[in-house]
C-alpha cells in the first residue's frame, strides 16, 4: 500500500472530505501547522507537563481540519490541485501515474525526511539551530512535493474524466 492510500484511508477520505480539503484555506492551514507543533512541543521548556495541552490542540487542528472548511466556490488554484494530486497518487494502484514524478517524489520525501529527523534531536534537546534547520528541510520537502502534486494532476487530469470533473 503507498503512503497516501494509507493516509486517505487513516483520514477516512471520503468524496466529500477530498472536496472540503481541495479548499485552500483547508491545505494552506494544514501546511502552515508543523511550526505550531514545533512551537507547542518547544513549549515544553517553560510549561513542562501542561504542554502537551497545545501538543494536543494542534494534532486535534491536524486531524480534523481536512473536515472543517467547507467546499470551495472554486477549485481552479494551485492549492486545489495539489489535493487533486494526492488523490491521485493514493490511487495509483488502479490508475498508474506517470513514471517520471516517482523519483522526484522520492527524492522530496528524502528532503522532509531528513528535515525531520534533524528537528527531532532539535525538539528533544531543545536545541534551536537542528530544530529551526530541521523544520525548513521539512516544509521545502514538503512544498517540492505538493509542487509535483500539481504537476501530477495536471499530467492526469485527462486521463480520467472523475479528475477533470475535480476542476470547477
Amino acid at each position: 500500500m503507498n503512503l497516501e492510500k494509507f493516509t486517505s484511508r487513516a483520514l477516512k477520505m471520503s468524496d466529500d472530505v477530498w472536496m472540503r480539503h481541495a479548499n485552500p484555506w483547508s491545505g494552506w492551514t494544514r501546511f502552515f501547522s508543523l511550526p505550531l507543533l514545533y512551537g507547542a512541543i518547544w513549549s515544553r521548556k517553560w510549561l513542562k507537563w501542561l504542554a502537551v495541552i497545545p501538543v494536543s490542540l494542534v494534532v486535534i487542528w491536524i486531524g480534523i481540519n481536512t473536515r472543517v472548511f467547507k467546499k470551495p466556490p472554486s477549485t481552479d488554484n494551485w492549492m486545489s490541485k495539489v489535493t487533486f494530486g494526492e488523490r491521485i497518487m493514493a490511487k495509483r494502484e488502479e490508475a498508474p501515474v506517470p513514471g517520471h514524478h516517482l523519483p522526484v517524489l522520492k527524492a522530496a520525501r528524502l528532503v522532509s525526511s531528513s528535515g525531520a529527523l534533524l528537528s527531532i534531536y532539535g525538539l528533544y534537546g531543545l536545541k534551536g539551530w537542528p530544530t529551526f534547520t530541521g523544520m525548513l528541510l521539512v516544509m521545502l520537502g514538503k512544498t517540492w512535493y505538493m509542487d509535483r502534486m500539481v504537476w501530477v494532476y495536471e499530467d492526469m487530469k485527462d486521463e480520467r474524466p472523475q479528475y477533470r470533473e475535480w476542476l470547477y
